[in-house]
């Protein structure tokens, strides 16, 4: 195996009308934004608006790790409070009849270290989407398919029903034949899963202290297992993801392992291009820490109005030694924060960072 790369800024190549990109992509996601707002009378997150779980859990950074591996938060053992967000990618709030792929975020708090400029509070945040690979090779591509997803914004929910199953058709024969499409999946043919059995990816490239790498969320304990691959049935059921969250947090302590997967070839391994999967035989993931979360209530009004209101997820929340990495990530830093004080400002709730959490249930 090849040793890790050494992180070096020059890694990064950024296009000459990156600029540009940013600002139409801050348009799109406001004028969905707009759009959403006016429609509730209540701003919610340009994606990722609807919630399906939200979980309080412990982060637990195991010891006597490797070298490569035991890199900014993960330098020394530690015990850190988290808390876990579920949630899908339309920035509507939708049934979850129309099918496409979860997003987790987690926010670990407690975090010491240099923090990147204008990172507010002790948190370290990871985001992340079931799948190992993002959508489009830059910034630029996915701001094609971010228009195309805000021309949907809020038409008729019965429509988008029936274009979900169109697509998910679609998807399931091109699987057959051993293909996929990211684009079918994300317009709404993506296989109808349980969150809680998935496998959460970061896509993108961070910073590893002295190295570079990608992050994974893995279920271990069998309370999450039995639920990968698991149809959620949801027929009738607008809110079905949640129930089902809800029930399986419900029924024991559920357990998941955060792995590591270090770049080791700069070529092969691109932290400009996420849509380039990192091959694992080349570098396989390793388990620096454990999250665990005991029984609880996996959703409720109570704990949505603490984590969907007041809180913001972001990439860019962090340490430096995580710095995110890669033109999909760079633009990231300000339409989250856009995105994040629209909502501020529209609902008059100011959002700031915790430096510790208590979820009620």
């Amino acid at each position: 195996m090849k040793p890790p790369i050494h992180y070096s800024p020059d890694l990064e190549t950024i296009p000459d009308d990156e600029a540009d990109t940013i600002q139409s992509l801050k348009a799109t996601l406001l004028d969905i934004m707009e759009t959403t707002s006016e429609h509730y009378g209540h701003a919610v997150r340009s994606v990722h608006a609807k919630s399906h779980g939200i979980l309080k859990a412990e982060l637990t950074v195991l010891p006597d790790l490797p070298p490569e591996f035991a890199q900014g938060m993960f330098a020394v053992p530690g015990v850190y409070q988290a808390v876990l967000r579920i949630s899908t990618n339309p920035g509507d709030i939708l049934s979850d009849s129309i099918s496409v792929p979860r997003g987790l975020a987690l926010k670990v708090m407690g975090v010491e270290g240099a923090r990147l400029s204008g990172a507010e509070g002790n948190s370290q945040d990871f985001v992340m989407v079931n799948g190992p690979v993002f959508t489009a090779p830059n910034a630029k591509a996915f701001l094609k398919s971010l228009k195309l997803l805000a021309k949907t914004t809020d038409r008729a929910e019965w429509a988008k029903k029936a274009l979900s199953a169109v697509l998910r058709g679609a998807e399931r024969a091109l699987e057959a034949v051993g293909g996929g499409s990211a684009t079918l999946q994300t317009m709404g043919g993506a296989p109808n899963v349980h969150p809680l059995g998935e496998t959460y990816y970061s896509q993108t490239a961070f910073r590893h202290g002295h190295h570079v790498a990608k992050f994974s969320l893995v279920p271990v304990s069998e309370t999450l297992t039995r639920h990968t691959e698991e149809i959620i049935d949801t027929k009738g059921r607008r809110d079905a993801l949640r129930e089902a969250v809800a029930v399986a947090a419900e029924a024991g302590a559920c357990e998941w392992e955060l792995r590591v997967q270090l770049c080791r070839d700069a070529e092969a391994m691109p932290v400009e291009d996420p849509s380039v999967p990192w091959d694992e035989e080349d570098s396989p993931f390793f388990t620096v820490a454990r999250l665990h979360a005991n029984p609880q209530s996996g959703w409720s009004e109570a704990r949505a109005q603490i984590v969907d209101e007041n809180l913001r997820f972001s990439v860019w929340t962090g340490l430096e030694a995580h710095r995110p990495l890669g033109s999909v990530n760079r633009v990231r830093r300000e339409t989250y924060k856009m995105s994040s004080d629209f909502r501020s400002q529209f609902n008059g709730c100011p959002i700031h960072e915790p430096q510790a959490l208590d979820l009620p249930g």
